[in-house]
């Protein structure tokens, strides 16, 4: 090997790190770019007679600075990251709607109560009658609005898994299409890396990793990528597709499925995790249901108490009252796949008891399994359909016959908020007034006293309720009795009653109170309510509701269950938000990480061009010293012939 030969391998070796360094200099800010550095390797020496003299340099490779481990964490990181910050940004918008101190539901419910309040002050007014009635129709108003945004947030989870659905299989396509060129690549030239290629496979992976978590595993010179519980995506150049299908128990709500031939088969929600899928479906079961679950019950539960309240009253015509509200019924859907005749109905039997579950009752061919989908419990099994005692507040009720596997969801709460309406039509419907009075006989000598009284519930009336009853005491032989006699219907209610100071006397649906000292032949009267028009007794009561423990088993009021509400929606943000930011720490570190493997560093970069252009011009020099030694031995040899 002669110096000429040398000086060449040496330019040429000079020359492709120039070009390499330019190129990390040109592609610095590249997403997805690493890092390129020329390998060489010294050329085999010959046996000069006094040893063997080296014959230059080879580059045997140009090769990425590529680390596969900090790679896959920064991917994992950006998955994670990926799919917190998605529900994190899908909760705030449930937390404003929520917390919204000005125009969201609380005002509104506070309004309404206050309107009763007021109206109680002078309830025989048309223009406090005509509030209460407004605020009510404003209140549902607002129970739809919210119920609708949430709707809406429902829709647009199905339209974001649908779309980054349809972006999973673009990746997938051009990650098996990234496969098949590296191949015919690295074939086709010796086995060498083709760099761009596989800069451009490695960044679609971490584009398809801010989408869905995934594993990677390196088989040859190919990718093989899956979800879930392994599914795959891609396996060498062979693409796989995902899909989306309605659920075939909530039509409303699309479920992503792993397509095979003609058939998309739904993927197990809990499977998908990480990236914006994972956070969505993870935002829909955890966030948003539940949202739309506790609101629901609210609705039903503000309804049923302030109808139970209203129902025991008296409206302006003298008239009984009636429902204000109406709410919801529980939803009970069939599933699709379902092959026997039976049909499933809920009802609502004690809304007081009602949870913000939904319900699974599956038929397995032998028994009934009830499963409350918020706990994962069973809340019945047995051979025979759920017995009519109620679970949770609901009942069930069916026709026809099951097949083994047919599946019902069952959503108590969740249209109860959508459905919520007024059912009074006109201010005189408003029962501020109680339906009974009682009185003591001018004539009384004792010192007794007959309280108010009041009606027992829950509705119906006792259909004697306003009926006209006397309560007479007695004298010796005996004295502290008292008879009580249905002039109405002249019926004897009780005779020689054993008189208890202070204590309650209940009978034809109402209970009063007679407290003091009654003398022998004192009567009290208890009847109808005749001129009740400025009695506010029972709109005092349904005013008193917005605080008085009714909902939840008689543990929470309605304004503290919308409080609840509140508090877990700005619990579950701020979690969020805290994680979310930890994991973007995470992912921020990842980068770093891998960034300092195969990152370009401008200053190293050119540092590393000044030393191959230095070596260039070395190698130069070589070769130039090389021609002048062969120009001066011709130039002799001329001399000397």
């Amino acid at each position: 090997m002669s110096i000429l030969n040398i000086g060449q391998s040496a330019l040429a070796a000079a020359q492709l790190g120039l070009q390499t360094t330019s190129n990390n200099i040109a592609n610095a800010s590249t997403p997805g770019y690493n890092r390129e550095s020329i390998v060489q390797s010294e050329n085999g020496g010959q046996n000069s007679g006094s040893g063997f003299v080296g014959s230059g340099t080879n580059v045997q490779t140009i090769q990425r600075m590529y680390n596969t481990f900090l790679a896959t964490q920064q991917n994992v990181a950006q998955s994670s990251y990926s799919g917190l910050d998605t529900n994190y940004t899908q909760v705030s918008q449930i937390n404003n709607m929520f917390a919204n101190t000005t125009s969201g539901l609380s005002p509104s419910i506070q309004s309404f109560f206050d309107s009763v309040q007021t109206a109680t002050a002078n309830p025989s007014a048309a223009s406090s009658r005509e509030t209460v009635l407004t605020s009510a129709q404003t209140l549902a108003s607002q129970f739809q609005s919210t119920s609708g945004q949430l709707t809406q947030l429902g829709q647009g989870v199905n339209s974001e898994l649908t779309t980054t659905v349809q972006s999973i299989n673009s990746y997938a396509t051009q990650l098996a299409s990234l496969n098949q060129s590296i191949s015919t690549a690295e074939a086709s030239n010796a086995g060498q890396p083709p760099n761009d290629l596989l800069d451009q496979r490695d960044q679609v992976v971490s584009s398809l990793s801010k989408l869905v978590g995934v594993t990677v595993v390196n088989q040859g010179n190919s990718y093989n990528v899956s979800i879930g519980t392994g599914q795959p995506l891609v396996v060498g150049t062979q693409a796989y597709q995902l899909g989306t299908v309605e659920s075939p128990t909530n039509a409303s709500q699309l479920e992503v499925g792993y397509v095979t031939g003609n058939t998309t088969s739904a993927i197990s929600e809990n499977s998908l995790t990480g990236g914006s899928l994972g956070g969505l479906l993870q935002f829909r079961s955890q966030n948003l249901i539940p949202a739309e679950n506790a609101l629901g019950q609210m609705a039903i539960g503000l309804a049923s108490v302030v109808n139970s309240q209203q129902e025991l009253g008296q409206d302006q015509n003298g008239n009984a009252g009636v429902a204000m509200f109406s709410a919801g019924s529980p939803v009970t859907t069939s599933s699709t796949n379902n092959t026997g005749s039976m049909q499933v109905t809920t009802t609502v039997s004690d809304p007081t008891a009602l949870t913000t579950a939904n319900y699974s009752l599956e038929y397995d061919g032998t028994n009934y399994n009830l499963t409350n989908l918020s706990t994962n419990t069973v809340a019945y099994s047995g051979s025979t359909f759920p017995p009519a005692s109620a679970v949770d507040g609901l009942t069930f009720s069916s026709t026809g016959t099951p097949s083994t596997g047919d599946n019902f969801l069952i959503q108590p709460t969740v249209a109860g908020a959508s459905n919520f309406s007024v059912a009074i039509t006109n201010t005189s419907q408003i029962a501020m007034a109680a339906p009974i009075v009682t009185a003591a006989s001018s004539s009384n000598t004792g010192t007794g006293t007959i309280s108010a009284g009041v009606v027992n519930g829950p509705p119906p009336v006792n259909a004697n309720l306003k009926d006209s009853v006397s309560i007479t005491f007695n004298g010796a032989p005996n004295a502290g009795t008292y008879n009580v006699t249905d002039a109405t219907t002249g019926t004897t209610l009780a005779t020689n009653a054993t008189y208890a100071a202070d204590g309650n006397i209940s009978y034809n649906g109402w209970t009063a109170q007679i407290s003091g000292t009654p003398a022998a032949g004192d009567t009290f009267t208890v009847g109808a309510n005749t001129s009740g028009v400025g009695d506010s007794r029972n709109g005092l009561l349904i005013a008193k509701l917005a605080t008085a423990n009714t909902l939840n088993g008689s543990t929470t009021s309605i304004q503290g269950a919308y409080s609840q509400l509140v508090s877990v929606v700005g619990d579950q943000t701020s979690q969020l938000q805290a994680t979310s930011t930890a994991a973007n720490t995470q992912l921020t570190n990842a980068t770093s990480a891998q960034q300092a493997v195969s990152g370009v560093n401008l200053d190293e970069e050119a540092s590393s061009l000044i030393q191959y252009q230095q070596a260039y011009q070395a190698a130069a020099k070589v070769m130039s010293a090389a021609e002048t030694l062969f120009t001066t031995l011709l130039s002799d040899l001329s001399t000397a012939g």
